[in-house]
This record gives structure tokens, C-alpha cells and sequence, in this order.
């Protein structure tokens, strides 16, 4: 009996620690793949860099800006130009322009992803406002940059070779602190810079 009782502990402490590192992995899950997507380029997601590389191929390439808002935030968010063209290698610069809408400070963080996703390890940021709170007053509009540039390599994959232009998409989301995200007013549309 007693050699049951044993078997018995011995299986619920093995079923428990299976239970806590399921628990534990699906808690890290998130961060884990994270980092894979940016080593990877799974999803979309770009590399990132401090600098561009100092010698541009001459291959011609295009970036697309791609600009979205949560419907819960109050901004108006868009890019200040819609394309840029340059080398393989070469450092780009764009702008993105956000205006808060409301009557009161709001803060947003945005999201980005590059398409086609089979890219996104090639298209690489320097700097960006990605990640980033970034708090509007009421009526304010800010400019944004984002340095970037695609990496020459992108040629040498047959599985990217045909690619000749990159979207990059930016979402802005609300940053809520002790306020449901339902609870933001709806845009105002007097008094706005535009």
C-alpha cells in the first residue's frame, strides 16, 4: 500500500511540474517569439541596425509607408510621403505625422510590420518612434522619423529576388493607464492643425 501511495506522490509531482512549465513556456512564449521573428524576419518583422552599410549597391528599390490608427484612439496618423526610392544599402529617411484629435493628452505606442512578410528580414531600421509612448496634447501634431535601409542581400535570395518594393506599416494603439481604452472621447474635429 504504502509503494502505491509513493507512485501516487511521485505521479502528482511530475504531473504538477509539467503543469508549471507549460505555465511557465506559455508565459514566455510571447517575448521568446519575439526574438525569433527578429532574427528571422518571421512575420514581417525588420532587423535593426545602428548604421547603414557604407558602400550602396546600385540596384534601384522602393519603400511604401503604410500608416493605420486603433479605432479606440483619437489621432489622425499618416505618412508624410508615400514612397521612397533608393539604393540597396542606402540609408532612407521618412516621416510619419501624427495629430491628436481629442481635447485632452493621449498617449499611443505603435506597432510596425514590412510586407511582403518573406522580406522583412531584409529591411532594416536604424531608428524609428516604434515601441515607443508617445504622449500628443490636445490639437498637437507631431513629425516622426524613421531611418531605415534594405540590406543588398535581399538580391542574392532566390526567394526575394523579385521583390522590387517594401511596404512599411505602422498602427498606432492607445496607451492606457487606469482607463478602459472604451472611455476615450471620440475625435474632436474643431481646432486641429492639419
Amino acid at each position: 500500500m504504502a509503494n502505491v501511495s509513493r507512485k501516487n506522490a511521485r505521479a502528482a509531482v511530475m504531473l504538477f511540474g509539467v503543469a508549471a512549465g507549460m505555465l511557465g513556456l506559455a508565459y514566455a512564449s510571447v517575448p521568446l517569439y519575439r526574438i525569433f521573428c527578429q532574427v528571422t524576419g518571421l512575420g514581417g518583422t525588420p532587423g535593426v541596425a545602428v548604421s547603414a552599410p557604407e558602400i550602396a549597391s546600385d540596384v534601384d528599390f522602393s519603400v511604401r509607408f503604410d500608416a493605420n490608427t486603433n479605432q479606440n484612439l483619437p489621432w489622425r496618423f499618416k505618412p508624410v510621403q508615400q514612397e521612397v526610392k533608393l539604393k540597396l544599402g542606402e540609408e532612407g529617411l521618412a516621416f510619419y505625422e501624427a495629430t491628436n484629435l481629442s481635447d485632452k493628452a493621449i498617449t499611443g505606442t505603435a506597432t510596425f510590420n514590412v510586407t511582403p512578410l518573406k522580406v522583412g528580414q531584409y529591411f532594416v531600421k536604424i531608428d524609428c518612434f516604434c515601441f515607443t509612448e508617445q504622449t500628443l496634447l490636445p490639437g498637437e501634431t507631431v513629425d516622426m522619423p524613421v531611418t531605415f535601409y534594405v540590406d543588398p542581400a535581399i538580391n542574392d535570395d532566390i526567394n526575394t529576388r523579385d521583390v522590387k518594393t517594401i511596404t512599411l506599416s505602422y498602427t498606432f494603439y492607445p496607451q492606457v493607464d487606469g482607463e478602459k481604452v472604451s472611455e476615450l472621447r471620440e475625435p474632436s474635429k474643431s481646432g486641429v492643425k492639419g
